[in-house]
């Protein structure tokens, strides 16, 4: 384990409730979530500003507008670019689910931007009560291809191992949120068409490494968080494995009683309580080019894994000042994180500046 921090953190701003956060590349434009239904942009000169347009969100526990990732086809901000954007929707009487949309990014000004055209491409099914585990991290296919989507099981555990539902799963879907062709069980009625894989708990991270293989970071219950490496067709054994507990102290069947169910790559007991995570590919902290950086809420911090061929072991663990909701790496290569929640203080976009001799 690290003990000699390789970095600083620098405050550059203040958020209400921030989740998510993506970069326009070409201007170096970040664009940041709130939960409560409100997007932000950020120039690199400093200026902040609202983007309207955004949805009406079901706000609330774990529920409010989620993540923020740009579609996989270039365009600029001026004529306008496609953005794909994932909340908590209201649904009949006491029912809400994640719900993913499409929409036209544009930026006419340098204190002006909209989303235009925003359209649903995809919901959670089925709607169910409570506010927790929507999950909702999205990623796109290293060919810009597919989109995947992160669907949390809702804590109602059962469904995860039932395939006629999408809770607990990960969907891969083409850019207009139609099953993908060639998904693993694609001649089955809709929704079972979109999965991808099941089993899955709260699926907080989502990302691929730089061979192009699919990685989920998840939250476990008492104990138990997990770092999976997402093949098709795979169950991950939510809820009848887990390297945890049940929250009232109940046993769970450890994973290595059933080897015919996905094993995580790593597990963490105690738990981080895992918020996003990125494969690093920058400049400014090359020793940790290829690891998995990940951002951390209980205990607050950020968890370096190195990944070796299908398995994982953490090497460094970095304790911050507030828990960490998202961590991005900008087109520049420095790393940026979101502050989670409402504690006195936090909410703070931060920058991690290399501590060099």
């Amino acid at each position: 384990m690290a003990s000699d921090e390789p970095f600083r953190t620098e405050v550059v701003a203040q958020f209400d409730e921030p989740w998510a956060m993506d970069f326009d590349d070409a201007t170096g434009t970040m664009f940041i979530t709130e939960k409560k239904g409100t997007i932000r942009f950020r120039r690199p000169d400093g200026t902040i500003g609202q983007v309207s347009g955004a949805p009406k969100v079901d706000y609330g526990g774990q529920g409010g507008l989620g993540d923020i990732v740009f579609g996989p086809t270039p365009g600029s901000l001026a004529e306008g670019r496609t953005v794909y954007l994932s909340w908590a929707e209201a649904g009949n009487g006491d029912t809400r689910g994640a719900a993913v949309g499409r929409a036209n990014l544009v930026c006419k000004t340098g204190d002006a931007c909209a989303l235009e055209d925003l359209k649903v491409i995809w919901r959670q099914q089925p709607k169910v009560t409570g506010r927790g585990h929507y999950s909702h991290r999205i990623a796109f296919s290293p060919d810009g291809q597919y989109l995947f989507i992160a669907s949390g099981e809702r804590q109602k555990m059962q469904p995860a191992q039932d395939t006629s539902n999408t809770l607990g799963t990960i969907v891969r879907l083409d850019l207009d949120g139609n099953p993908a062709q060639g998904n693993p069980m694609a001649g089955k009625p809709s929704p079972t068409d979109q999965i991808w894989s099941y089993g899955h708990r709260n699926i907080l991270g989502l990302a691929f490494d730089e061979t192009g293989r699919l990685w989920d970071l998840e939250h476990g219950p008492r104990g138990g968080d997990e770092l999976n490496l997402v093949e098709p067709g795979k169950n991950y054994g939510w809820p009848l494995v887990s390297n945890g507990v049940h929250y009232d102290g109940e046993p769970i069947a450890d994973h290595s009683t059933r080897p015919d169910l996905a094993a995580p790559a790593i597990s963490w007991d105690p738990v981080i309580a895992p918020g996003d995570f990125i494969f690093y590919s920058g400049d400014d902290f090359a020793e940790w080019r290829g690891e998995a950086v990940i951002a951390a809420m209980k205990p607050a911090g950020i968890v370096r894994v190195a990944i070796d061929g299908t398995s994982a072991r953490e090497v460094a663990r970095y304790p911050t000042e507030h828990r960490i909701r998202e961590i991005e790496q900008g087109p520049d290569g420095a790393i940026w994180l979101l502050e989670d929640g409402k504690e006195s203080g936090a909410s703070r976009l931060l920058k991690l500046v290399p501590n060099r001799p």
